[in-house]
């Protein structure tokens, strides 16, 4: 509603007017104050518009940036390990009542990150500042959700899924999982890459804004250009591939590079398992 966008506007405001003179305590008090927005997802690095294009917001990452500057190297602890970071961006703690479920062994949420009710995060995984996870969504071992990444419901990020994350410049796209997708293990997704709703990206697929996807059901390849991010369809299923490159030296050697190929789409029947099993036949 229009009360979030009110709340957002002042601490736009309040962020802007922080300068060298400023009071390093006020300083603080306003970065905490927007660092609880972007916990309550009443703020996003990133925003989705009416026709389905992301947008970056860059105030907010303007905003993360300048709790980097103003905070402070100060000691944490928690049992017996000890940390040391900027001492306006600690590590977030949860009660029982947020309704997550965080396994123990290692794993950390850094304050400024939004974590819906029904997220689970196996040990040991990250998440970074300005982040977004919603609802129902798992985090399993080793995965990483950086800087201002966008992840939407229910959403299986699995095992040593690498998230990138993006604060400068702060007009950079950050990467966005939509809701349903399945990031299977070892993926790597970089570079402001979208990924529409109910792909399956298989294990070992890595995505970059460099990355040319090679589409064989609709005959196309998806590349990033200057106006769009390199965009994964709705439903498409992603593995990895190879094309043999063309120089004499790569001929001669039988050189391959590896590529990401769409093999098929899900359709509404079908899992995600399922899908790419067929896939995979």
């Amino acid at each position: 509603g229009v009360e979030p966008l009110v709340r957002a506007n002042t601490i736009e405001e309040r962020l802007a007017s922080i300068g060298p003179k400023t009071d390093r305590m006020e300083a603080v008090r306003t970065i905490g104050l927007f660092l609880s927005e972007l916990e309550s997802g009443s703020i996003r690095a990133a925003v989705r518009d009416e026709d389905g294009l992301w947008h970056a917001q860059a105030w907010v990452k303007q905003g993360i940036l300048l709790a980097f500057r103003v905070g402070v190297a100060a000691e944490f602890a928690s049992g017996t390990l000890s940390f040391i970071d900027k001492d306006t961006i600690p590590t977030r703690r949860f009660r029982a009542q947020d309704g997550i479920r965080i396994v123990p062994g290692g794993s950390s949420i850094r304050r400024g990150t939004f974590i819906a009710k029904g997220v689970v995060m196996m040990p040991p995984a990250y998440v970074n500042v300005g982040a977004y996870v919603d609802e129902d969504t798992m985090i399993d071992s080793h995965a990483l959700v950086g800087s201002c990444a966008q992840i939407g419901k229910r959403v299986h990020l699995s095992a040593a899924a690498q998230i990138g994350g993006v604060l400068e410049p702060v007009g950079n796209l950050p990467v966005i999982i939509e809701d349903d997708v399945v990031v299977g293990g070892n993926c790597g997704i970089y570079e402001g890459t979208v990924v529409r709703g109910r792909a399956v990206i298989g294990a070992g697929v890595v995505l970059t804004g460099s990355t040319p996807v090679y589409d064989t059901v609709r005959g196309q390849i998806y590349r990033r250009t200057a106006e769009r991010p390199l965009e994964i369809p709705y439903g498409a299923v992603v593995i990895p591939g190879s094309r043999p490159m063309r120089s004499d030296f790569a001929m001669e050697h039988s050189l391959h590079a590896l590529t990401p190929i769409i093999v098929k789409y899900r359709d509404e029947k079908t899992d995600a398992s399922t899908a790419l099993e067929d896939a995979l036949r």
